[in-house]
């Protein structure tokens, strides 16, 4: 089997070719949907750049003709020393001045605007891909590829697209700039037109295939640049610092690092110097080209077939009729990159999404303002892309207002049924059903807003103690009176009285003025935070972790009271914080293994019997 993230074999020459015609016409695909985000951001500035960009490709051909007249104007005021002429050259010089302090003025204002357009496109496409990330459901984040894919997307992508706009201008630009030169050229020497072009096409295919093979260097690099990013992560976040320091981790990262960068450096330093080198060859045969057919005009001036306004004419439109080719192909060669990022981009917001959204229309709707029955018919679940199962034919009915509490070893399935619960992914196999209506017909929001929730991992937010507690319910999160009430029924009023500025101190060690308190200080404010909204379910998943025994204690004597009439699973290693549930369930490689109550199940000497055993023992010991 081929690794997933393993690098395809080179193709045949022409295969390759075949496939590189294939690949540019999808890659250009892309292009007019990137240049409906420019003009969808700010329309008005991209028809100001389009009106100068028009000028300016007008201004070389304009200012080359000029300059012709001044040279012809100056050679034919020596002749005949006549001041109406001496002053027409001068005339003539003063248009020129004009002319490029109207280019000057036109690439200050373009510079100008290019600089607003990238400020406001790049904030619309990291918007855009903030809001796939809030469409994207736990199995994407749970999915390497994925994340693969957003970061693709996210590289880059504040300039990747206004940089293939602003190509596609400067081909326009360049364009209109040529077909002016080229009108010049005619009639001095057709043939200049084809040898401009015919120089210039080499330098493009070879600068087309280094964007493409730069653009697959970085896009396979996508796995080890996140490696990359994790090894940083280690050395840069005050929560391994303790372990780095510990462990003498330093110098084994830092090695790592070290490693991989200059992998990436290697293969970027290959494609520089293949780069420069096409670049000097194809310099080179363009450079031949200019002078062969400056050697053919200088003859025919020096002959007098041509006037020597005329050669300087030649010169300056030649070399700027080459240029023009060159930036077109360039600019197209840029385009092909840019495109091919872009496509990145795209591949990111078209990753489906909408799996949450429920199976009917209208969604169902278990009457509100009492918890329903929770029911579990016959569930299995396997992650996609797994074999094993992670819960196997579990059937469970918890009643409105009861208590159930789980214990089980690591990897049991416990988080995997809270997320299930959570309709964060759905059954393999079976269903789940609340106040009689099946998951699947629910709106998600529906369904989260009717649950309070403390997870084992839970969130450090580094905003106030206020907002800690109510982004438990974002509507509120501005209503202090309902989050002091919050916080009192969760136990955290003693955390926030010791802060310096009470809720309004910003918490962690991010930002400047942040105030770091302890990892139970922490887990009490995520406690507080379950409470900001008047659920149905509370689930608590591994409440207790991080607090002692008497804030245990203090907060299960609490939570007795507040979930009387609440439906609640509580999920915990600690036997002393799942006595309180109704019953209690023993899961054992994703089956339901025990149910029952804490006496029922001692007396049952199973399972859990085991487990309480052990632990007891433990606190005797």
């Amino acid at each position: 089997m081929t690794p997933r993230h393993a690098r395809p074999p080179r193709p045949t020459a022409d295969a390759s070719f075949r496939g590189r015609i294939a690949g540019a016409r999808t890659v250009f695909r892309q292009v007019p949907g990137t240049l409906r985000l420019v003009w969808d951001t700010d329309r008005r500035s991209a028809i100001a750049v389009a009106a100068l960009t028009l000028v300016s490709a007008l201004l070389p051909a304009a200012m080359a003709w000029v300059g012709k007249l001044i040279v012809d104007g100056v050679v034919a005021s020596a002749r005949s020393g006549l001041a109406a002429d001496r002053v027409r050259v001068l005339w003539l010089v003063a248009a020129e001045a004009g002319l490029m302090g109207l280019q000057l003025a036109l690439a200050r204002l373009l510079g100008m605007l290019r600089e607003l357009m990238r400020a406001g496109v790049g904030n619309v496409i990291n918007e855009r891909i903030l809001e796939k990330a809030v469409e994207l459901e736990l199995r994407h984040f749970e999915d390497a590829e994925v994340y693969d894919k957003m970061q693709n997307a996210r590289r880059e992508a504040s300039a990747r697209p206004l940089s293939l706009a602003m190509q596609a201008f400067a081909i326009g630009q360049n364009a209109v700039t040529l077909a002016a030169l080229s009108g010049l050229l005619l009639r001095l020497s057709p043939a200049s037109v084809l040898v401009i072009v015919a120089a210039s096409i080499p330098a493009f295919v070879a600068e087309a295939r280094l964007s493409a093979e730069s653009f697959r260097v970085n896009t396979w690099r996508a796995p080890e640049g996140r490696k990359l990013n994790y090894l940083e992560w280690i050395l840069t976040r005050d929560s391994h610092v303790k372990e780095v320091k510990l462990f003498g981790l330093g110098p084994l990262v830092l090695g790592r690092y070290r490693a991989l960068f200059r992998k990436f450096f290697e293969e970027d330093r290959r494609i520089a110097i293949r780069r420069m080198r096409a670049g000097v060859a194809f310099g080179l045969v363009s450079l031949a080209a200019f002078y062969g057919m400056y050697a053919l005009m200088a003859g025919r001036a020096a002959q007098g077939a041509i006037t020597l306004g005329d050669l300087t004419l030649y010169i300056a439109v030649f070399r700027q009729g080459q240029g023009a080719v060159q930036a077109i192909l360039s600019a197209m060669g840029g385009m092909y990159e840019d495109a091919l990022f872009m496509s990145n981009l795209f591949a990111f917001l078209g990753i489906p999404t909408g799996g949450e959204a429920a199976r009917v229309r209208p969604a169902l709707s278990p009457p509100r303002g009492r918890p329903g029955a929770l029911e579990l018919r016959d569930v299995s679940f396997r992650y996609p892309g797994k074999q094993e199962w992670a819960l196997r034919h579990v059937t469970l009915t918890l009643a409105p207002g009861e208590k159930l509490g789980l214990v089980g070893e690591n990897g049991a399935g416990k988080s995997t049924l809270v997320k299930l619960l959570l309709r964060l992914y759905e059954p393999t196999e079976g269903a789940i059903l609340y106040g009689g209506v099946d998951l699947r017909d629910m709106d998600p929001a529906d369904l989260r807003s009717r649950i309070g929730a403390v997870f084992q991992d839970f969130v450090r937010y580094q905003f106030t103690a206020a907002e800690n507690i109510g982004l438990g319910n974002p509507l509120h999160v501005d209503d202090r009176p309902r989050i002091e009430e919050a916080a009192r029924r969760g136990g955290a009023e003693p955390v926030i009285d010791a802060l310096p500025q009470r809720y309004d101190t910003v918490l962690g060690g991010w930002f400047e003025r942040g105030h770091e308190i302890s990892a139970g200080q922490w887990q009490k404010l995520a406690i507080a935070r379950a409470f900001m909204r008047e659920a149905e379910v509370l689930i608590l998943d591994e409440p207790t972790a991080s607090i002692d025994a008497e804030a245990e204690h203090e907060l299960f004597h609490r939570f007795q009271a507040l979930a009387a009439h609440r439906s609640a699973i509580v999920i915990s290693h600690r036997f002393s914080t799942v006595r309180i549930a109704d019953r209690i369930g023993v899961l054992h490689g994703g089956h339901l293994e025990e149910l029952g109550t804490h006496q029922e199940l001692i007396a049952r000497d199973g399972r859990y019997a085991h487990l309480f055993h052990l632990q007891a023992q433990g606190y005797l010991d």
